[in-house]
């Protein structure tokens, strides 16, 4: 079983922002994630994914609506909805990229499933392949 110094449950904004700065002050951490991608819901289904397709929205407005006080004249205007989500997934793709850069600059420990606890310093983490691992903390942050 590994032991660290604190594990942290959930890779959102609290909980990455949490695990590097434990890493920074010399604390072996690892930071427990059950989806794929780190970043928790706002980077990876709230916030950054709708700020992305409003960005693209908002230029389609001014496209569409203030682009001739510029002289910019525009015909045949029009979304393509495909082009706009694959955009909004390559912002998502990059800022997760970001955050997986930051937990291995930071050595800390990316475990891939879901967390539970079995006391309150052992957690158990079961992957999607049924797999189960369990680790020790001294402390434990919920994030």
């Amino acid at each position: 079983m590994n032991k660290y110094d604190v594990a942290i449950i959930g890779s959102g904004p609290g909980g990455y922002i949490a695990a590097i700065r434990c890493a920074q002050l010399g604390m072996k951490t690892a930071i427990i994630e059950r989806y794929p991608t780190l970043g928790g819901t706002c980077l990876n289904v709230g916030c950054i994914p709708s700020k992305a397709l409003l960005d693209s929205s908002e230029h389609y407005h001014n496209a569409e609506k203030n682009f001739k006080a510029h002289g910019i004249n525009l015909s045949n205007l029009k979304v393509d909805f495909t082009q706009m989500v694959k955009r909004k997934e390559e912002v998502v793709k990059q800022t997760s990229d970001g955050v997986a850069y930051l937990m291995k600059k930071h050595k800390i420990d990316v475990l891939q499933g879901h967390g539970a606890f079995i006391d309150k310093n052992t957690i158990e983490i079961a992957g999607e392949d049924g797999k189960k691992e369990k680790i020790n903390a001294e402390k434990i942050i919920i994030a």
